[in-house]
C-alpha cells in the first residue's frame, strides 16, 4: 500500500462534510470558508514515539491523544474547532495499526464535528503532527497576557493523574488495581475542555492549557501578563485515585510539575467569579509581585524542585 492508497483507505473515507470546507483531501491544498465575523485560531502539536507516548501505547490511544492535545490549545483560547490537518511519519504501512489509529483519531474528531482536510504521509520513525484550526468571534479570544493583580486563578477538573499514570507505566510507582484504568485513561485520552473554554470568552482575563505542569504553564501567563501569583497548594484539586495512591505531598508535586493534564488554568476578575462553571476550582490569586509564590493553607511555603516538563532540559 503506497501513501496515496493509505490516505484514501484510512482517512478520506471518514470525511465530515462541513459546509465551510470547499475542497478537502485530494488536491494540492484545501479550501475553507471562514465565517466573516470570526478570527481564526490555529495550533500545531507533534507527538513523537518514545517522547510523548510509550512505544507500546495502542494506536487508537495515540490517534485520540494526537488530536486531543491540539483541541486543548483551542479550548484555552475559547475557540470552536473546525478543521484539521494530519502529517504522520510511519516506519511501515501497517494496516492494523493505521485502522486503530484512525479509529481513535476520528472518535474524538466526530465529537466536535471537525473535518480532516489535508496533511502528509511519510516513511520514518513514528511521529504525528496535527494542526487544528478553529474560529472565535472578533475580540473574544482568551490570551495569556490579560491577567491583572487581584484576579482569581482557577483550574478545571483534577491535576496530576496523568503524571502518576506515566510513573506507574514506567514501573516507578505502584498504584491500587482499582485505579489503573482511570489513571491510565487520564494520560492516554485527555478531555479537551472545549465547552468550558467557550463559556470563558466573556469571563476569563487569561488562560492556558496545562501540558507541561501547572507551575510551568501558569508561569507563561505570569510572564506574558507581567504579574505574579500566590497559589494555595492545598486547594489544588486532586482525584480520589491520586490521593489514595500516593502521599499528599507527592500528589501536589505531580499536580504542579507532572504535565500531560490538558486541563485549563485561567484567571478571572473577582467581579465575574459567579460565572465560573461548577467543575472549576479556585487555587489562588494574581499578585503584583512578579513571582510564583506557592504556600500551604497555614501559610508555610511550598518548595518545588522541578516546575514542569522541558524537551531540552
Amino acid at each position: 500500500m503506497n501513501e496515496f492508497e493509505l490516505i484514501r483507505h484510512f482517512f478520506v473515507t471518514h470525511a465530515v462534510n462541513r459546509n465551510d470546507v470547499l475542497l478537502g483531501i485530494g488536491d494540492d491544498a484545501a479550501l475553507v470558508a471562514p465565517p466573516s465575523d470570526q478570527h481564526l485560531a490555529i495550533t500545531t502539536d507533534t507527538l513523537v514515539s518514545g517522547v510523548h507516548f510509550k512505544e507500546n501505547t495502542t494506536a487508537s490511544d495515540i490517534g485520540y491523544k494526537a488530536l486531543a492535545v491540539n483541541l486543548s490549545d483551542l479550548a484555552a483560547m475559547g475557540a470552536t474547532p473546525a478543521w484539521l490537518t494530519l502529517a504522520i511519519t510511519l516506519p511501515a504501512a501497517d494496516k492494523k495499526w493505521l485502522h486503530d489509529f484512525a479509529k481513535g483519531f476520528f472518535e474524538l474528531s466526530d465529537q466536535y464535528q471537525t473535518q480532516l482536510i489535508g496533511g502528509d504521509v511519510t516513511r520514518g520513525p513514528l511521529s504525528i503532527t496535527v494542526q487544528a484550526i478553529g474560529f472565535i468571534p472578533h475580540d473574544l479570544a482568551i490570551k495569556r497576557s490579560g491577567a491583572r493583580p487581584g484576579d482569581l486563578i482557577y483550574v478545571t477538573s483534577t491535576l496530576g493523574d496523568a503524571a502518576l499514570a506515566l510513573a506507574f507505566l514506567n514501573d516507578k510507582i505502584n498504584i491500587p488495581d482499582r485505579h489503573h484504568d482511570f489513571l491510565v485513561s487520564r494520560l492516554t485520552r485527555p478531555t479537551p475542555q472545549i465547552k468550558i473554554g467557550k463559556k470563558l470568552r466573556d469571563v476569563a482575563s487569561a488562560a492556558i492549557d496545562i501540558s507541561d505542569g501547572l507551575a510551568a504553564d501558569l508561569k507563561h501567563i505570569l510572564e506574558n501578563s507581567h504579574v505574579g501569583a500566590r497559589i494555595n497548594v492545598d486547594h489544588i484539586p486532586l482525584s480520589t485515585a491520586l490521593r489514595e495512591s500516593i502521599s499528599k505531598d507527592q500528589a501536589i508535586a505531580f499536580a504542579l510539575s507532572g504535565g500531560d493534564d490538558y486541563e485549563l488554568c485561567f484567571t478571572v476578575p473577582q467581579n465575574k467569579k459567579e460565572h465560573i462553571p461548577d467543575q472549576c476550582t479556585c487555587i489562588g490569586e494574581i499578585t503584583s509581585v512578579p513571582e510564583l509564590d506557592l504556600r500551604y493553607s497555614d501559610n508555610t511555603p511550598y518548595h518545588l524542585d522541578i516546575d514542569g516538563y522541558q524537551h531540552f532540559r
